[in-house]
């Protein structure tokens, strides 16, 4: 049997963070159809070139992930959420995938992502307490028909 010790944390450590998400990305990989882990990020920045906001997510297993969405305050209403959302969609169509998905607080933006044509598929209670978290998703369809085979 082999030997091992658990370690208990609250430091966000990159090097244990690669040595759990290594071997789960490659047993997942052995298990499903192969797919690329691709990070897709659009920043916003200000005049200076400093980064203010933006989407971080990823392509993996033919959907995209947005983890995070954030347009500042002084920018909001103007369309930029909405110019993120679907610049991100556009590029996870060119990647091949066939869906979205993403989590939002209730106390954020459940209306914009709706609006934008994305369902609640999940909710979580009291998280945090006294308010939900929804999980959300949307089918992804090209613009353009596919090429027939001639």
């Amino acid at each position: 049997m082999q030997q091992y010790s658990l370690s208990l944390s609250d430091q966000d450590d990159k090097l244990i963070h690669q040595g759990i998400i290594a071997p789960l990305r490659a047993y997942n990989q052995s298990q499903a159809v192969p797919s690329e882990h691709r990070p897709l990020v659009i920043a916003i920045r200000d005049k200076d070139e400093q980064v203010i906001g933006g989407l971080w997510g990823h392509t993996h297993f033919d959907w995209l992930f947005t983890e995070l969405l954030v347009v500042p305050e002084s920018l909001r209403g103007q369309g930029i959420g909405t110019a993120l959302i679907k610049q991100a969609e556009q590029e996870a169509i060119l990647r091949g995938c066939h869906g979205a998905w993403l989590d939002t607080f209730e106390f954020q933006a459940r209306g914009f992502y709706e609006q934008l044509g994305y369902s609640c598929f999940g909710e979580l209670a009291d998280y945090p307490k006294g308010f939900a978290r929804f999980f959300m998703q949307k089918r992804l369809v090209s613009s353009t028909p596919p090429e027939k085979n001639l």
